[in-house]
């Protein structure tokens, strides 16, 4: 892990506090803690925090809370420590701004590998946008605005362009529908005005364009309840 990262610890309980910030000194980040909701907030705008490891049963105002606050304010990394184990709470959670999840009683050593996962992607995301994306075949130019399926191009329309473009920049990532409405209204508010109500309709027609099925599609997958993510990894 970078040395640079600075952690944030959100937990009613003293033991794990002392647990996870003695395993996250020792990869080499710094640790900061808080027992309640309010001492997090405080915390995290006061300084750089790059990732937090929130708790969602807390005393006083609820990790469900500290949750949308952060990320109002910041789309840093949130991984939730939580005891709720129903796919129910679990999908609210992530709904709500988490990136990751692990369960009560948890490993230590689990606990850093899903840290150390979402700081590489926070150290990734930082880099400069690369100009060739590619692939299983598909090959983005997010220069010159061409998309080629095995050497051939794809007519594509801009939105299905930026669509296509934004899914392959984060290929393990679960965009939801709001996420890409945003990051594709930032491009020009105006021609996206109507983006909201065709999300859908753009990923139909973008999988026609690459010849996925829609019962079992390769490139563009539904995660059900969440949003999409790209199917294909290398």
């Amino acid at each position: 892990m970078n040395t640079v990262h600075t952690v944030l610890v959100v937990d009613d309980e003293e033991k794990i506090l002392d647990i996870v910030k003695g395993y996250l000194e020792k990869e080499g980040c710094r640790a900061l803690t808080a027992k309640t909701g309010d001492e997090a907030l405080a915390l995290f705008r006061g300084g750089a925090v790059s990732l937090v490891l929130l708790d969602l049963m807390l005393p006083g105002l609820s990790g469900e809370t500290v949750c949308r606050k952060i990320r109002s304010l910041s789309d840093i990394p949130i991984i939730m420590m939580t005891a709720k184990v129903d796919e129910e709470s679990i999908i609210a959670g992530l709904k709500m701004g988490a990136d990751d999840y692990v369960t009560k009683p948890f490993s230590p050593r689990e606990l850093m590998a899903r840290v150390a996962a979402a700081l590489r992607r926070l150290d990734r995301d930082k880099e400069p946008e690369a100009r060739l994306l590619a692939a299983g075949g598909l090959v983005v130019d997010t220069e010159t605005k061409r998309a080629l399926l095995e050497g051939v191009e794809l007519a594509l329309t801009r939105s299905e362009f930026r669509l296509l473009a934004l899914l392959m920049s984060r290929p393990e990532k679960i965009f939801t529908r709001d996420e890409i409405i945003d990051r594709i209204k930032q491009v020009n508010d105006n021609e996206y005005d109507s983006f909201d109500r065709t999300v859908d309709t753009h990923v139909k027609n973008l999988r026609q364009k690459l010849g996925d099925d829609p019962r079992s599609p390769r490139y563009i997958v539904t995660v059900y309840g969440m949003g999409y993510r790209f199917g294909v990894t290398a």
